[in-house]
């Protein structure tokens, strides 16, 4: 039987890469944005607009166009990033560090919450993340609310692991490795089509035994 993949941000950098790759892999793709593109309407996959994650009443409507359909992997991708150091706190990059938290770190959570009805047991739940919300390995300090917002999609995944694991849903809590795309000015190690298909994989290895863990995209265990 053919799975279905709900990824959320897909219309540009690793959501585009996530769903290009979950269709070569033979998955249904479901691909939410807030506006599609070009290369995302060329790419054959089921395209759902104006889907908001942090909005609950848009997410009420994603809820109700999926009525009755069963979720194998809901990838939760859709992030923003603005890097923000100490002197640089005012009344601007605080609002900035607030809508970083609401899309960061309460985006996956209420997207996950919205859509359980549509998974079940077997089903998947992968949560893009950073490494930079790792507090142990921050050797370098700055981006204060990039980094405060990734750690606290961390405590949101691992928290969600112990929730959905009596459902037999397992959750990934997933970096993508430092990736050449829009939010990083083009500037990176890895391009997307390497960093999707390392992410795809550690979904694809994820169980109820190592639920709840903090994977880098090429397979090393990272520290919260």
């Amino acid at each position: 039987m053919t799975q279905t993949a709900l990824v959320t941000g897909s219309n540009r950098g690793i959501g585009l890469e996530l769903c290009t790759q979950l269709k070569q892999r033979g998955f249904d793709v479901i691909a939410t944005c807030r506006q599609s593109s070009p290369a995302l309407d060329n790419l054959g996959v089921e395209v759902i607009e104006h889907v908001e994650v942090t909005d609950t009443s848009s997410l009420a409507t994603l809820v109700a166009k999926l009525s009755g359909r069963r979720i194998d992997w809901l990838i939760n991708n859709a992030g923003i990033a603005d890097g923000i150091a100490m002197d640089e706190l005012n009344e601007q990059t605080i609002a900035s560090c607030k809508r970083m938290f609401e899309v960061n770190s309460l985006g996956p959570l209420l997207t996950t919450q919205a859509l359980v009805g549509n998974l079940s047991e077997g089903s998947k739940v992968g949560i893009i993340t950073s490494r930079m919300g790792s507090i142990e390995d921050n050797d370098s300090g700055g981006s204060y609310g990039y980094r405060m917002s990734k750690a606290a999609v961390n405590a949101a995944g691992k928290s969600l692991s112990i929730d959905l694991k009596p459902k037999g849903i397992a959750v990934a809590i997933l970096h993508p490795g430092w990736v050449r795309t829009d939010m990083t000015g083009h500037n990176g190690l890895i391009d997307t089509d390497e960093s999707a298909s390392g992410l795809l994989d550690r979904m694809a290895e994820i169980t109820l035994d190592n639920t709840g863990s903090f994977w880098h995209t090429n397979g090393d265990l990272l520290p919260w």
